[in-house]
């Protein structure tokens, strides 16, 4: 069943509070026009960060007949994208997604989120890291943080790290399957009140850097739409720089509307303010070639 525009899978979990996983990634790639076809991988009552006594429905056991049904019925997708999974055995699962339904014209991106700011999330245990190891290297690119990159190479984090030691990490992880690799959150040791997105692409060997002040308000779910915004970008015939810029840009102008408001900020970036942004023209900022 071929789609009339631009149709995405998204493998992710449903938090039914805080603006992160499929609450962000279904209006944001919607506002770009793509039509987002959820594939739920976990089912909580919020998002896991600086929350506690969430609810936490696994539900990998429900995945294989629920993409069996897409199978009969024929589905085709542009992007197959997943995210938050709800334990390890669905890597293999998701694995399983991308050989039944990729083709040589799917975009496949796997954001392999575990952790941030130096630890895994409290939902996340250590035995997903070496099965993350595997799924990623069946994307065409992964979009780790910087603190996911770390565990996924079993490399500690060092905020003093040189360009060259930056695209050291970016080969390796590079080396593991993917064409392109993206670290978010990257540090910038010549600038520290910078903060870098980083990306390599193996088949040319090119370094892309896009800068961003870094911004000290801290909101869950960025990833998420920094993800779902590249995408977008992607999936609308826009260059991989440029992609990376606007996705940059926007989640910037998240943290920027929504630090102006007084509430927690566990509840994440006040999206629905900025979503209106996806459908004006937006300018290079600048990325560069690092």
């Amino acid at each position: 069943m071929k789609p009339t525009m631009k149709r995405v899978a998204a493998i992710h979990d449903l938090s039914g509070f805080g603006r992160a996983s499929l609450c962000s990634i279904i209006p944001t790639l919607s506002a770009m026009g793509a039509q987002v076809c959820p594939v739920p991988t976990a089912l909580l009552s919020t998002h896991s960060g600086d929350f506690e006594n969430y609810t936490f429905q696994d539900l990998t056991d429900t995945i294989p007949a629920y993409m069996a049904h897409w199978k009969q019925l024929g589905l085709e997708f542009d992007c197959i994208y997943s995210g938050f999974l709800g334990s390890p055995k669905q890597t293999q699962i998701v694995a399983d997604i991308f050989d039944d339904f990729a083709t040589e014209d799917t975009l496949v991106v796997v954001d392999p989120v575990m952790g941030d700011n130096g630890d895994l999330y409290s939902s996340i245990p250590e035995t997903m890291i070496p099965q993350m190891r595997k799924l990623i290297g069946k994307a065409d690119i992964i979009v780790p943080n910087y603190t996911e990159a770390a565990m996924l190479l079993g490399r500690e984090m060092e905020r003093q790290q040189t360009d060259e030691e930056l695209k050291e990490w970016l080969r390796e992880l590079a080396d593991l399957g993917p064409g392109t690799v993206m670290i978010t959150s990257a540090p910038d040791m010549e600038k520290p009140e910078m903060m870098n997105v980083i990306a390599y692409e193996r088949e040319s060997g090119t370094y892309w850097k896009v800068a961003s002040r870094l911004l000290h308000d801290y909101y869950p779910g960025t990833g998420d739409v920094f993800a779902s915004v590249l995408i977008g970008s992607l999936l609308r015939g826009e260059s991989l720089p440029e992609a990376i810029d606007w996705a940059a840009q926007f989640v910037s102008q998240c943290i920027k509307v929504s630090s102006g408001y007084d509430y927690e900020r566990r509840d994440g970036v006040q999206l629905e303010r900025v979503l209106p942004l996806l459908h004006q023209d937006h300018l290079v900022n600048g990325y560069e070639r690092f």
